[in-house]
């Protein structure tokens, strides 16, 4: 049974750092594509990154493009979202998603979903 789990979540200042990774277990993960969603309070689920399964193509949600980083290690099963220059806006509950095939920015057309990560960005 494929499980994913994310951790890495906290709290930062704004305009600092934060590395999110997430650690799938059970799948063949070199043939996932993966993907990251937040959501904040009071908010719809939103895309954030997505990266396909060679790992040769990203694509982001212009809220946060030119500050984060998607990436995968396919040895480690690990996926990770570098956030640079965080805003107050990207406070939310941080979560990955696999998907055989091509990551949708679309939360629920995905296949496996984790139970996500708390990011709180202070002032």
């Amino acid at each position: 049974q494929v499980q994913l789990v994310e951790s890495g979540g906290g709290l930062v200042e704004s305009g600092g750092s934060l590395t999110l990774s997430c650690a799938c277990s059970g799948c063949t993960f070199s043939r996932y594509a993966m993907g990251w969603f937040r959501q904040a309070p009071g908010k719809e689920r939103e895309f954030v990154a997505a990266l396909s399964w060679t790992g040769l193509s990203t694509y982001y949600a212009d809220s946060v493009k030119g500050r984060f980083t998607i990436s995968r290690d396919n040895r480690k099963n690990m996926v990770y979202l570098q956030m640079n220059s965080v805003e107050l806006e990207d406070t939310a509950v941080y979560s990955c998603a696999a998907k055989r095939g091509i990551m949708s920015t679309l939360y629920d057309e995905n296949e496996y979903w984790g139970q996500g990560t708390q990011v709180t960005i202070s002032s």
